[in-house]
């Protein structure tokens, strides 16, 4: 299996928390359970002609960026049920068997799809091109901690998707050589692998080829359903400008994998990184006004998005599956206090009952910032992706005070049908 690099081508006093906020909180979290759906990849047509280039896709703004790339020169399937997210997928035999019949697999990379390696080996697809979307991208670091919900500072990754030759033993793309000591896991030299640069620390050193292995102890950092956040923040989409560098990168892994293409692969994609383009500008203007500013969601999606438009975010958990504590809780009170906020952003699937204990506290409203991690059927397509970050820059003015058109969370959108801001 070929891996393709593209690096080089290309405030006053806090009013105390109740009791019961915690407490509704806790509860809440309690009964969530992970949305059930069939993955898409189990109907995948396996008969498929060989002369459509065969493309799976892991989650929904990959999907969405491939097609707009692809348009009806390739089969784009998606590898997740669109309505389940990266933290609660689960593979089926029939998802390894659609890499199985791929001629391309294209994902996000920086570890969010941390079941990827277990699937590949298991597919046994030699011939498999493998496209990391955000090969080449400035990215932030989380802290070391994730109790403080921050980032570092952003750092450029050139090589951070899988060995370049398939017939690697899978643990020597792991390897932890001797020459690269656990604590300069930060440095970038060419011959640091995928493992190397998103290590964890000391405690998180594991033997060679043991790292994405499912249902694996990720040390004391967050664990759940088997994943852990890697070193670096993965939602790099949800940075339109960011967005555009995966595009062009999804754009020559296609060009690659199929040459014929390339005058049409390079016309759409054209198209959409001008669209990408027009929607940065729109954002830009309609948060310029509230710069420096700090708003609040429910985990921790959002740097690159407030880094993005000069603004801050603040996070109730680390990650969706994380219990807030009454220490959580305290922080995003005082936050909304001090910002003086209207509104605190919920996502689609998870976080509202949690936002609904402490909105009802300080007498505001909850909203929704949908980190575009699932949706319905419809939301593959490049489309949904403009609207919704539309409607999330709408919603997060908003937040801040702004007199904005934004739809409350209990009012079904006609480009997200789904009932954002409920929990499934």
């Amino acid at each position: 299996m070929t891996q393709f690099s593209f690096s080089s081508l290309v405030s006053g006093n806090l009013q105390r928390i109740s009791l019961v906020t915690v407490g509704a909180i806790a509860f809440a979290l309690g009964s969530c359970t992970a949305p059930s759906a069939t993955s898409e990849a189990d109907s995948t047509d396996t008969a498929a002609s060989e002369d459509v280039l065969q493309v799976v896709t892991t989650f929904l703004p990959i999907t969405q960026f491939t097609n707009a790339v692809a348009g009806d020169r390739a089969e784009v399937v998606q590898l997740l049920p669109t309505n389940t997210g990266v933290h609660d997928y689960q593979a089926t035999p029939g998802d390894a068997q659609a890499i199985a019949n791929a001629d391309v697999l294209i994902q996000n990379g920086l570890e969010i799809e941390f079941f990827l390696d277990d699937m590949i080996d298991n597919a046994g697809n030699a011939e498999l091109v493998i496209i990391d979307s955000s090969e080449g991208l400035d990215v932030l670091a989380f802290a070391d901690e994730h109790d403080d919900h921050g980032h570092g500072e952003k750092e450029e990754h050139d090589d951070h998707g899988h060995a370049e030759e398939k017939e690697h033993d899978h643990e020597e793309e792991h390897a932890h050589g001797d020459e690269h000591d656990h604590e300069e896991e930060h440095a970038h030299g060419d011959e640091h692998d995928h493992e190397e640069e998103h290590a964890h620390g000391d405690e998180h050193d594991h033997a060679e080829g043991e790292a994405h292995a499912e249902g694996e102890e990720h040390g004391d950092d967050h664990d759940h359903h088997g994943h852990a956040h890697g070193e670096y923040d993965p939602h790099v989409w949800l940075d339109p400008k960011l967005a555009i560098e995966q595009v062009e990168n999804i754009r020559d892994g296609l060009i690659a994998a199929d040459p014929e293409g390339e005058a049409e692969y390079t016309a759409n994609a054209e198209a959409f990184i001008a669209e990408l383009e027009a929607l940065d500008a729109e954002i830009t203007e309609k948060l310029a006004p509230f710069e420096g500013q700090t708003f609040v969601v429910f985990h921790d999606f959002a740097g690159y998005f407030a880094e993005s438009y000069g603004l801050e975010s603040e996070t109730l958990v680390g990650i969706p599956e994380d219990s807030p504590s009454p220490e959580d809780v305290k922080r995003v009170m005082e936050t909304v206090k001090a910002e003086g906020l209207k509104t605190v952003l919920t996502e689609p699937q998870v976080g509202g009952e949690s936002f609904d204990a402490i909105a009802s506290d300080l007498d505001i409203s909850v909203s929704v910032f949908d980190p575009l991690e699932t949706g319905d059927a419809e939301a593959v397509q490049p489309e949904y992706y403009l609207t919704i970050m539309r409607q999330n820059a709408d919603n997060l003015a908003a937040s801040f005070g702004a007199d904005q058109a934004w739809l409350p969370i209990w009012v079904s959108q006609s480009a997200a049908p789904q009932q954002v801001g409920l929990r499934f």
